[in-house]
């Protein structure tokens, strides 16, 4: 008689869906465990205020990690986005600041003062963005230099523009947003929410966000293919920038005005929520889900010991350890995905 088939590998391929699920979601997972723990020993923890204070703290930095998310599925980098959010930020409150170094423009009606802000700190954005964008692929300068150049021009800027001093005094108009709730939600987490479903949309439905997956992963293979590569990687550029931009008008409506350190360190925060959300650095693979559950997650972190009122420089360490950390799971992933898929 022939040998029987071997079933060895039914085993596996049984468990197969719930392997990826726990892969696709390994952040989510983390995040539950975390706030978990925070609950059973910080006392008071579980509460709903705290929960909307994470989410709100959470906005700055994950805007600009939308961006910051974009060129990293595209196979870039843009490490000039929280120096194009203090410029905008400076930029609005010289602009309409009356404190300061502000300049005090008064529009009427008053109302309009929102629009124009927004408008300018996008076009801010859109603008460094676009630049950085046309240099990388214009002239074939490595992303990492190029957007960290921008950084550091940026942030010389901000001190140059205000002279080093405060801007304050910004218009109820702009400040608006910062101090308003929708639903007993503040109006800055949903800011936060809408960029993220709009952002999640734009990479899994449409042509623009299959491309920049498809440049990420083979660049020559997309360009073969017909995919204007130049084009995409120029606009995830400048998307990348007009968040930021966005970022900066939010915060400068948050704190009422700016100052030239304003935001500083944020970079880091978002690059480590893209990292543990599941971003690769290679190109070519991530999700905004992730990257939602990663900035939560080290905004959980962040609240969890300022309720214990631990030194701030803790929040630093278990940052760097939580990107090493998802480096080695990103690798691991990986080989699981290699064996059983």
């Amino acid at each position: 008689m022939p040998p029987e088939p071997s079933s060895s590998g039914a085993g596996p391929r049984r468990y197969r869906p719930v392997l990826a699920f726990i892969l696709d979601n390994l952040v989510w997972l983390i995040l539950l465990v975390a706030l978990t723990a925070f609950g059973l020993f910080i006392p008071k923890f579980l509460q709903i205020g705290i929960f909307l204070n994470i989410l709100e703290q959470s906005t700055f930095v994950g805007v600009i990690a939308v961006g910051l998310s974009l060129t990293l599925v595209a196979g870039e980098m843009d490490l000039s986005v929280e120096s194009v959010m203090a410029l905008a930020a400076m930029l609005v409150a010289l602009t309409f600041g009356t404190g300061g170094a502000g300049g005090g423009l008064e529009l009427h009606p008053a109302w309009l003062a929102f629009p124009v802000s927004l408008a300018m700190a996008l076009g801010i954005g859109a603008a460094v963005g676009a630049l950085n964008g046309l240099l990388v692929v214009r002239f074939e300068i490595n992303a990492f230099i190029v957007t960290l150049a921008s950084y550091i021009w940026g942030r010389g800027l901000v001190v140059a523009l205000s002279g080093g001093r405060s801007v304050y005094g910004l218009p109820d108009a702009l400040r608006g947003v910062a101090v308003q709730r929708l639903l007993g939600v503040p109006l800055l987490a949903w800011v936060l929410i809408v960029v993220y479903l709009a952002f999640a949309f734009l990479l899994a439905k449409t042509p623009f966000g299959r491309h920049l997956f498809m440049i990420g992963g083979n660049a020559v293979a997309s360009n073969r293919a017909g995919i204007r590569v130049a084009r995409n990687v120029i606009l995830a550029f400048l998307l990348s920038g007009m968040l930021a931009g966005l970022a900066g008008w939010l915060l400068a409506s948050r704190t009422a005005g700016a100052t030239a350190n304003l935001g500083i360190g944020m970079l880091f925060q978002a690059f480590a929520a893209v990292v543990i959300g599941g971003v690769s650095l290679r190109g070519g693979v991530g999700r905004l889900s992730g990257v939602f559950a990663g900035v939560l997650l080290l905004s959980s972190i962040q609240t969890a010991i300022n309720v214990m009122g631990m030194p701030p420089h803790y929040t630093m360490m278990i940052q760097g350890l939580l990107v090493l950390a998802a480096v080695l799971l990103d690798t691991a992933k990986n080989n699981l995905r290699r064996s059983y898929f």
